[in-house]
């Protein structure tokens, strides 16, 4: 039996047109699956069923969505940890995702990972990571692999406006740029640093221009419209596998709820919120736009909502039915023999 392909097919661009109807559709109703998805991790936070940390990716999911489009099978993503939404776009099942944020033995760390500390190979998915810009040198490091092994493959390395900062970044920045490596190195500036503005904690705030020093190739873009994201993404990935060395795009998006769970988001104002949220949300503007095109009626976009539903809800059933791990797992995955 063939093997299923590890990610959806990659959505061509054809002349003008940006991304046909179809696609439209389909980005739609990935990143409705992704917010519905953090909404009921939200719920199950809430209801003890989750703990430690856990921090939802509500308002960014144009980003990850319009960057998957342009992946192809061989590529690889590593992010931080605010990444559920980038395991859900990479093809991980949603089971096996809402299992491990419950700490149990269906999820893809046997429940000993959580929210922050997933993967899964077989999807090209090498974490979710805790410290803050540790994945920025790993995600370097596969982008080497790549290069090394001749697979045509691309790192799509994800970071903060916070970790932006840290000096492991431009350790691998000067790494990749010597090197011409197949990187992208994805910005998402939501605008806040756990609490701190970017204005405050950035000199230039211009992000996409921090690699200028090492020559990496840069652009800025609307990080709540999945549209402008993937064409930013078809230049950024032909870039990086084009031989042309990593590629740096900042995309200015915009998270609706705090840094965590914990957090309050006291730091800014209701009304900015709501603003972001009545002019900018990055599924309003898909399904406003299928709309008016006719490709699908509301009575359709009502059945996608409820297929994505059922999908959530099947979900969260697994996650709280699946058995909790066996304690002998604290001492499996701890050494591996090379």
């Amino acid at each position: 039996m063939s093997q299923a392909p590890r990610r959806k097919p990659r959505v061509q661009k054809s002349g003008d047109q940006l991304v046909s109807p179809e696609d439209l559709v389909r980005f739609y109703k990935d990143m409705l699956l992704i917010r519905r998805f953090e909404e009921k991790a939200g719920q199950l936070y809430g209801m003890g069923l989750i703990g430690g940390f856990c921090h939802l990716y509500i308002g960014q999911e144009a980003v990850v969505v319009g960057l998957e489009a342009c992946s192809e099978e061989q590529d690889t993503v590593i992010t931080s940890y605010r990444d559920h939404g980038h395991m859900l776009a990479s093809g991980m099942d949603a089971k096996g995702v809402m299992a491990e944020l419950t700490g149990r033995r269906g999820g893809y760390s046997k429940g000993k990972g959580g929210s922050m500390h997933m993967f899964s190979a077989e999807k090209g998915f090498f974490g979710g990571h805790g410290i803050v810009a540790a994945q920025v040198p790993l995600g370097t490091g596969l982008a080497f692999a790549h290069q090394y092994s001749g697979d045509n493959g691309v790192c799509f390395c994800y970071l903060g406006d916070g970790a932006v900062n840290q000096g492991q970044v431009y350790e691998s920045f000067n790494m990749a740029a010597l090197w011409k490596l197949p990187v992208v190195y994805v910005i998402e500036n939501n605008r806040y640093g756990m609490g701190t503005s970017v204005e405050r904690a950035s000199a230039n705030p211009d992000l996409h221009l921090r690699g200028s020093a090492y020559g990496i190739a840069s652009e800025a873009v609307d990080g709540m419209s999945v549209e402008a994201v993937f064409e930013a993404g078809q230049r950024a990935a032909e870039h990086a596998r084009s031989g042309k060395g990593p590629y740096i795009l900042e995309a200015k998006t915009y998270r609706y709820r705090g840094h965590s769970m914990s957090d309050p988001a006291k730091y800014r104002s209701k009304e900015e919120v709501a603003k972001m949220r009545s002019e900018h949300d990055p599924i309003d503007q898909v399904k406003n736009k299928i709309l008016g095109l006719g490709v699908i009626d509301e009575d359709g976009l009502k059945e996608i909502d409820k297929e994505v539903k059922a999908i959530v809800t099947e979900s969260a059933e697994f996650a709280q039915t699946s058995p909790e791990p066996d304690p002998s797992e604290l001492y499996t995955d701890v050494l591996i023999e090379a």
